[in-house]
Parts: C-alpha cells; sequence; structure tokens
C-alpha cells in the first residue's frame, strides 16, 4: 500500500504534492513532509524477535502537502490511485476502521493511533504523492505512514519524538490497516542519514549510523506480489514465539544457536536458526563497514537463510539473486518480508544488470523487472 507518484516523468512528488493540493484546497498547504522509503541491507525478520537490522532510506520518496482545516475534517487524497477519502476525527477515532478503503486506512490510521498516544489532533487536508514502487518491499506503506505523521505532528504542535512517531506508524499499519509489522521500516525512515545504514537494536530500540563506504547497491523489483504474504508473514511470527517459549527465553534475542539446535526440530528450528544467524551477521556486516571491508558473502548467506529456513523467497527472487552475482555482484539478497519484491545488490553497477536481468525473467516467463541504484539518504522531515 502506498501513497501517490508523480503526475508526469519531470514532475517529483514534492512538485505534484504541491500542485495537487491547490487543486484541490484552492490555497497553499503550510507546508511539505517527506518520508523515504528505505532498502533493508541485512537484517530480515528479527524486528520483532527483539533482534538486530540495518537499513538504510533511500531516494525515493513520498511527500506530504498539509494544512489544518478550521473544523474537525480529515481529507486525504492519493495522487496514485486519484482518489480522495474524507471522514470526521470523531468517525476516525471511534469508528471501525474496515468503513475506510484500504488506502485510506494508513493516514486514517497514524490520526488514530497519534489520538490515542495523547495527541491532540486538528482537522486536516491533505495530498500525498510518492515515487516509491507499490509492494515492492521498500516501505511505501511505512514512509506514507511517517510522512502523514511528521505532517500532523507539527501542525498539531504535538511534540512525539522519532520514537514515539516510529510507534505511532507502526500501530497504524498492523491495528488499522492490518499489515502486521515490526518498527524496522519506521525507524529506518525517521533516522536515516546520508551515506550511512541505521543499526537498529529492536531491544532497546537505539539507533546508531553506521557508514555505507561499499557499493554500487542496486535494487531489483520483481514487481511480484503474493497474495498470502500476511498469513505467511504471521505464522512465522507465530513459530518464533513458540520456539523462543520452548527454549524458555522472551525472545530470540536472547538464544544461542547451541540452544536451538539441541532443544528444537524441524520448522522451528528452521526459523529459530534464521533468527540467530542473521543476528550474527548483522554484527559481522556492522564490523565489517565501519573497516571498510567487503560484505557480500553476508547478503548470500542471508538470502540462503531466507530461502531454506525461513523459507521467504520465491523463484523471482532467487533469479534476481542469481543473476546478480553471475554478473558481477559481490552479494545479492532479497530485501523486504519476502514472498516476492525486491532483491538488494552489492558491488554491480545497475546498468551491467539491466540486459542479463531482462533476459532471464523472460527466458523464465517472468514479469519483467525493474532495476534501479540506490543510494543511503537522510530520513523524514520536512521540505517547506
Amino acid at each position: 500500500m502506498t501513497s501517490g507518484q508523480s503526475a508526469g516523468p519531470a514532475a517529483t512528488p514534492a512538485a505534484t504534492a504541491s500542485e495537487r493540493f491547490r487543486d484541490l484546497v484552492g490555497a497553499a498547504p503550510d507546508g511539505l513532509w517527506r518520508a523515504p522509503g528505505r532498502v533493508n541491507l541485512i537484517g530480515e525478520h528479527t524486528d520483532y524477535n527483539f533482534g538486530l537490522a540495518l537499513p538504510f532510506a533511500i531516494d525515493r520518496t513520498t511527500v506530504v502537502a498539509a494544512r489544518r482545516r478550521p473544523d474537525s475534517m480529515f481529507r486525504a487524497l492519493s495522487c496514485t490511485l486519484d482518489r480522495q477519502a474524507t471522514a470526521s476525527l470523531a468517525d476516525i477515532i471511534g469508528g471501525d476502521p474496515s468503513q475506510f478503503e484500504p488506502w485510506a486506512r494508513f493516514p486514517f490510521g497514524v490520526v488514530w493511533a497519534m489520538t490515542r498516544a495523547g495527541a491532540a489532533v486538528p482537522g486536516v487536508d491533505l495530498v500525498i504523492a510518492s515515487d516509491i514502487p507499490i509492494g515492492g518491499g521498500l516501505s511505501s506503506s511505512a514512509a506514507l505512514s511517517i510522512a502523514v505523521a511528521i505532517a500532523v505532528n507539527d501542525i498539531a504542535a504535538a511534540g512525539l519524538s522519532n520514537t514515539e512517531i516510529a510507534v505511532i506508524g507502526q500501530q497504524a499499519e498492523s491495528e488499522v490497516a492490518g499489515l502486521p509489522c515490526g518498527l524496522m521500516d519506521q525507524l529506518a525512515v525517521l533516522e536515516g542519514r546520508v551515506g550511512a545504514a541505521v543499526l537498529i537494536d529492536f531491544l532497546s530500540l537505539q539507533t546508531e549510523q553506521v557508514p555505507v563506504g561499499r557499493g554500487p547497491l542496486v535494487v531489483i523489483n520483481t514487481r511480484v506480489e503474493h497474495a498470502n504474504a500476511a498469513g505467511a508473514y504471521a505464522d512465522r511470527r507465530n513459530a518464533c514465539e513458540k520456539a523462543a517459549w520452548e527454549l524458555g527465553v522472551p525472545s530470540l534475542r536472547q538464544a544461542t544457536l547451541e540452544q536451538i539446535e539441541d532443544k528444537l526440530h524441524g520448522e522451528l528450528l528452521r526459523r529459530a536458526r534464521h533468527v540467530v544467524t542473521e543476528n550474527a551477521r548483522v554484527v559481522e556486516a556492522t564490523a565489517r563497514l565501519r573497516s571498510d571491508q567487503p560484505i557480500g558473502d553476508l547478503l548470500i548467506g542471508s538470502h540462503l537463510s531466507l530461502r531454506n529456513d525461513y523459507e521467504v523467497s520465491c523463484p523471482e527472487l532467487d533469479l534476481a539473486v542469481d543473476v546478480a552475482l553471475a554478473s558481477g555482484a559481490d552479494g545479492a539478497r532479497l530485501t523486504g518480508a519476502g514472498f516476492g519484491g525486491c532483491a538488494i545488490s552489492v558491488g554491480a553497477n545497475a546498468e551491467d544488470l539491466v540486459t542479463p536481468m531482462s533476459e532471464a525473467f523472460e527466458r523464465a516467463g517472468f514479469l519483467q523487472p525493474e532495476v534501479f541504484a540506490v543510494a543511503p539518504t537522510e530520513g523524514a522531515g520536512r521540505l517547506a
């Protein structure tokens, strides 16, 4: 789920949001707020296990143009869908979220979560525009939720911290939009910095910047969206909780590889093994990045673990990784929850991957992938 996309080839999300806002409201917005998408370099399905991850904000973004209203109505326009949704604050706060269109549950969910956090939210008009691919595993939904949250936070003068805003975005996605998620996407979107990944410790919610000097960084969007992803995600989360219970630890963050291999079997062993080894790969990747050492083998190990132990890959993602490695990449892996979406490649130029990816996907009878370079960029904030 996402917000809008630019109206034309040359239009930026900021320009689109501003223009459409003036058309909708007949006046200039109070401001423009942006939130980037994110790519997870390494550390997948660790967030809800209180583990570690190393994502970075990317140079594709969602922009919200917003203005305070004199009444208690909340109106949102998606430029991608060219659809508008309007509701009273009373209906948002006390109503049934299923009454809203799926896309509108994200901005309205933010309002619902902010009021639960004690913020006095006014009526607001907002227009959303974006150039983040929909459903590609680049956190378009988190970018939408966070962009709305920081806009409303400023307009309401609520004074919420980044951690509080991250939790609000998570609640909007999980409890209103019905997409279960941890806090990785929201924290990455908020805490990103140019040239750095964000090391997130989900046990303490502390973040730390880690320089990313290695590259190029390239995203391969398989354009695959699997309808059963939400249910499969929930199944894996439940398996991790059951594994922790059987081990007698609060979460898999406290488990060791020796413990899980001694006490667990079958599916629970595989799920827990991925989480424990993935945390170790994040620690090693962080150390290597700080000393400007290659991390390609860690990305390959992560993908194999996600494919074999966590079973969240798919043929398109496996092919993207194989082609990237065959075309000169140092490493590649699926990024995001899996079941479709995107892979990330390190060490090969985007232009060197386009043709082999296109040919391989065509031979396999898959949709044509989108290949593009990304760079770590600044996290969410006010544009104007």
